[in-house]
């Protein structure tokens, strides 16, 4: 009877153990972007159906809405304009005679824009010999860099075929084609190599200005992803701020290699928990709400006590976004977002210590964390420019990403320079409101200073 009772006890253990696994597995086999750090792109097909159908319920009416007042091309000034065709009636619709050709200063106007046949404008630099009428020695003309380029490409030809690898995220060949059939420009696929290379230490001088200026920034945001340099791992890292983004990529996302990329370490620093981060002084971080939101969903969605407390932090998250976005919509000031914050916080912490205290498998541990992160929690309630979200460093990285699924990376580490530069050129040049083309044509000017990133364009005489 006693060793029947040892065995009913021993089942009894192994039923629960494997019941705390089946819920641990079920829990894992639910996750998805919604209540994980997992990227949309790998939600099982019927996540994506169900998600689509809420979007489908919230998306307004095909067209313009009720109310709107419509968009339209704008007609172009008159000093813009290449040609004019002036259209006159023949006769008057109300007694037929003849009518003069008199210009109308209200005219309709009609514009019709048309790309005309692009041909390529090929310059020839002949380097002759002459010999002396009085020794018969002969003498060619030296060779000038400053008057004779390096390479077979002007500098505007080379910025394109840089934007199509670099910016827009072409392949080689589709580039190559590209140039053929609308350009008139044939390149090989080893003429393309040897202009990314050219473009890459072109732009240096400009990049390296861009990191100093991210480096001084009061806030800034930061983000990781992976990337793949001929089927090795490597990883992709992003500092973002108001007025530049700039790109790294590095053997690995750990601290002793990211620290570097950060510089003297000042300002505040928007991320998630990465234990890589920790090097930053706690209390000048913002950790991302968003992550943490997707966290407390995956909380809530659990069955028993850890559900529980997934449901009531998931609340006061809710409360905290609530308040932010009408701080931001101008219905609440600095001082009453601070004063409504201010028991949110307390009653958040105290949850997340009662969560600890509980000793839920899968929860307390992540609920821990959280605390010991607790002075990043709050940073951007106080703090102008900081928000609680780290949404802006992912969406600069977000281009990248998608250049990394539809292409095998780069081959090389002269592949990554390039791809983190022209990167860093192109989203730093938009937030400056200047033409990527035409800040990197400028930079391709073998005769000409590196252009700023940052100081006003020339106004044209």
């Amino acid at each position: 009877m006693v060793e029947q009772d040892a065995k009913i006890v021993e089942q009894d253990a192994k039923i629960v153990a494997l019941e705390a696994r089946v819920a641990e597995l079920v829990e894992k086999l639910n996750q998805n972007s919604s209540n994980s750090h997992k990227p949309p792109s790998s939600d099982p097909p019927e996540n994506r159906k169900q998600r689509r159908a809420k979007a489908k319920e919230k998306r307004r009416k095909r067209g313009g809405q009720k109310g709107h007042k419509g968009s339209r091309r704008n007609l172009l000034p008159p000093e813009q304009v290449d040609e004019f065709v002036d259209h006159f009636p023949c006769e008057c619709e109300n007694c037929w005679k003849p009518l003069p050709q008199i210009h109308d200063p209200n005219a309709m106007r009609h514009q019709v824009t048309e790309v005309p046949p692009i041909r390529p404008h090929t310059t020839e630099h002949r380097r002759h010999a002459v010999a002396c009428p009085h020794c018969r020695f002969v003498t060619q003309a030296p060779y000038d860099p400053t008057k004779i380029p390096q390479s077979s490409f002007g500098p505007r030809l080379t910025a394109i075929m840089a934007m199509l690898t670099g910016i827009y995220h072409l392949s080689r060949r589709q580039t190559q084609r590209l140039l053929s059939d609308v350009v008139g420009v044939n390149v090989s696929l080893g003429g393309l190599s040897k202009v990314e290379s050219r473009v890459s230490e072109a732009v240096k001088p400009a990049v390296t200005e861009a990191w100093a200026r991210v480096g001084e920034a009061e806030v800034k945001h930061t983000d990781g992803t992976s990337w793949y340099q001929a089927g090795m791992t490597l990883c992709l890292w992003t500092i973002a701020t108001k007025a530049a983004t700039v790109f790294k990529i590095i053997s690995d996302g750990t601290a002793t290699t990211l620290t570097p990329l950060f510089g003297a370490l000042q300002g505040i620093l928007v991320s998630d928990r990465a234990s890589a981060i920790n090097f930053w002084a706690m209390e000048r971080r913002q950790i991302c709400w968003s992550h943490l939101l997707r966290k407390m969903v995956s909380f809530s969605e659990r069955d028993g006590p850890a559900g529980v407390f997934g449901k009531e932090l998931l609340d006061y998250t809710g409360l905290i976004f609530e308040y932010w976005h009408n701080f931001k919509d101008d219905k609440l000031n600095r001082a009453e977002l601070v004063s409504r914050m201010a028991p949110v916080r307390q009653q958040m912490e105290a949850l997340l210590a009662r969560a600890v205290a509980a000793g839920i498998k899968g929860l307390s541990g992540s609920c821990a964390n959280m605390l010991a992160h607790k002075e990043a929690l709050w940073t951007f309630v106080a703090q102008d420019g900081v928000e609680p979200t780290n949404n802006h460093a992912e969406r600069e990285l977000r281009a990248f990403v998608l250049w990394r699924k539809r292409s095998f990376g780069t081959q090389s580490e002269r592949g990554n320079t390039f791809a983190a530069r022209l990167m860093t050129i192109a989203h730093t040049a938009r937030k400056q409101n200047k033409d990527v083309l035409a800040f990197l044509t400028a930079c391709c000017d073998a005769n000409a200073a590196t252009p700023s990133l940052f100081e006003p364009e020339p106004v044209a005489a």
